[in-house]
C-alpha cells in the first residue's frame, strides 16, 4: 500500500488537535497529581500557602524546622530555617507580603520579612499548648486553633497585627485543628475530632458555635474557603479532600495519592490549584478546583 504524505497544513492542523488534547487532559478537574517528590519534605510537612506572587511554601523541607520554597514543575528549596527549637505548622501571608507561621513548640507566632528574610517573634503566649493552624482575615487578624490532642480539648485565639494576643473560645471536646475564615468574614469555622465547628464573626470577636457537619469515620485537618464560601478539607486518614458547602453539605471528595492528607491551600495562576500536604507519603499533591480560594483573592485585592 501507498502511504500518502500529509500536506504541511494537514500536519500541522493533527499537531494542533494534539496539543489542545493534552492541554485539557493537563486540566482535568479535581485530579490529584504529584507535584513534589515522595519524601521530599519530612512527615510533619504541613502549612502549605501562596503568597501574593503565586509561590508555594510549605513547613519541614528536607528537615524539621525549615519552611520550603517549591516551584511550578515541583522542585523544592529551603526558604528559611527557623531558631532553634522553633517548628512550624501553619503559614499565612499577611497584606504586608510577610509570612506568619504558627510555631507550636515555641508558642510563637513567627514573621519572616520577605525582603531580608529576617525572623522575628509576632506574638509569645505560653498559656497555648500549641499554636497549630491560623486563618487570617482582611484587617490582618490571625486566628489561632490550639489543640490539647492528649484531653481531646482545644482553644481559640486571635492575634492581632500588633502581637496582642486574645482567648475566643475554649473547647471542652475535640482538639481544635484546622481554622479557616469565610470570603464575606461573618463565619470562622474551626475543626476537631470528626467534625466542623461554625462562629459568627464580628470585628475580631466570635459567638454562636454550632456544628456544621458531622462525619462517621476518620478525621479532619487544615481547610480552606473558595471564592463562594465553599469549604475545601483535608480528610486525615481517608486520602481525600471534601468540598463541602457553606450549608454544611458534602459535595465532593477529591481522592490523593496517599492516606494522611493533613493541610491544603489555593494557588496557581488563576487561584484554582489546590496544594495538598500529605504526611504518609512527605510530600505535595496539586488538582485544579473549579472556583479561586478567598484567600488567593484577597492577597490580590489589597
Amino acid at each position: 500500500m501507498k502511504l500518502i504524505p500529509l500536506s504541511c497544513s494537514m500536519a500541522a492542523l493533527v499537531i494542533t488537535l494534539a496539543a489542545c488534547a493534552q492541554t485539557k487532559a493537563s486540566k482535568e478537574l479535581f485530579k490529584a497529581t504529584i507535584l513534589t517528590p515522595v519524601n521530599s519534605f519530612t512527615s510533619d510537612v504541613e502549612g502549605p500557602a501562596v503568597d501574593r506572587n503565586g509561590v508555594l511554601y510549605a513547613v519541614n523541607f528536607q528537615t524539621v524546622g525549615t519552611i520550603g520554597k517549591v516551584a511550578e514543575n515541583g522542585t523544592a528549596s529551603i526558604y528559611v530555617t527557623l531558631p532553634k527549637g522553633s517548628v512550624g505548622n501553619g503559614i499565612r501571608f499577611n497584606s504586608k507580603g510577610e509570612m506568619l507561621i504558627a510555631d507550636y513548640t515555641g508558642h510563637n507566632i513567627l514573621k519572616v520579612d520577605p525582603s531580608t528574610l529576617q525572623i522575628t517573634v509576632l506574638a509569645h503566649e505560653p498559656r497555648m499548648h500549641q499554636p497549630n493552624d491560623i486563618a487570617i482575615d482582611s484587617k490582618d487578624r490571625l486566628y489561632a486553633s490550639d489543640p490539647d490532642f492528649k484531653t481531646n480539648t482545644g482553644r481559640i485565639w486571635r492575634v492581632d497585627p500588633d502581637g496582642t494576643t486574645t482567648l475566643l473560645d475554649s473547647l471542652s471536646e475535640g482538639a481544635a485543628n484546622g481554622i479557616e475564615v469565610s470570603p464575606d468574614e461573618k463565619t470562622l469555622y474551626v475543626n476537631g475530632g470528626q467534625f466542623i465547628w461554625a462562629y459568627d464573626l464580628t470585628n475580631g470577636t466570635i459567638s454562636n458555635r454550632r456544628v456544621l457537619i458531622q462525619f462517621p469515620d476518620h478525621t479532619v485537618d487544615g481547610m480552606r474557603c473558595d471564592i463562594k464560601g465553599n469549604i475545601w478539607l483535608a480528610r486525615f486518614g481517608k486520602g481525600v479532600v471534601a468540598k463541602i458547602s457553606p450549608g454544611g453539605e458534602l459535595l465532593r471528595e477529591i481522592p490523593v495519592g496517599g492516606k494522611q492528607t493533613t493541610n491544603l491551600a489555593f494557588g496557581g495562576k488563576d487561584g484554582k490549584t489546590v496544594f495538598v500536604t500529605l504526611m504518609d507519603k512527605g510530600n505535595i499533591e496539586s488538582f485544579l478546583a473549579d472556583e479561586p480560594g478567598r484567600e488567593w483573592k484577597m492577597l490580590r485585592t489589597k
